[in-house]
């Protein structure tokens, strides 16, 4: 059953099935099996099976780019919408004593969600082209052969 499969994905097979709620404690927390688990796996890897693809993935250039600037434009599009829903005077949004209405809950709540999405789009851009920007930085100073030499 384990012909490809190191010993930690014995020791985590048998941890998943093991019959009692202590004995998978007693394995989660065993030094020995914690230990074993964790030097059979390569970093960077979060599956145990050995024909898994679990390589980081990188993004493009351009990719990167389009995801900071689609945060970015979240953000322009969905404070101005909230300004434009707080100052609405057509009635939809807050009723006549002033109290707000579904409308407003609705909108402003699709507005924060955007907000969240917009910021999380835009950080995975963001941290994908510091990366690229640190790798090309590491290439270039690997390229460069000392004057004495």
């Amino acid at each position: 059953m384990f012909s490809d499969a190191g010993l930690g994905d014995a020791v985590l097979w048998e941890t998943f099935t093991a019959d009692t709620l202590e004995n998978v404690q007693a394995a989660a927390t065993d030094p020995i099996i914690v230990w074993m688990t964790r030097r059979e796996l390569p970093p960077g890897r979060r599956c145990p099976a050995a024909d898994a693809d679990t390589g980081r993935m990188k993004l493009s250039r351009p990719l990167s780019w389009f995801l900071l600037a689609f945060g970015a434009w979240s953000w322009v599009i969905w404070t101005t919408f909230v300004k434009n829903l707080w100052k609405d005077g057509s009635g939809l949004a807050f009723d006549a004593a002033g109290d707000p209405t579904a409308y407003f809950w609705v909108h402003l709540t699709l507005a924060v969600t955007s907000f969240l999405l917009g910021t999380g789009v835009g950080a995975i851009g963001f941290r994908s082209l510091r990366h690229l920007r640190g790798e090309q930085a590491a290439a270039a100073e690997s390229s460069v052969t000392p004057a004495g030499k």
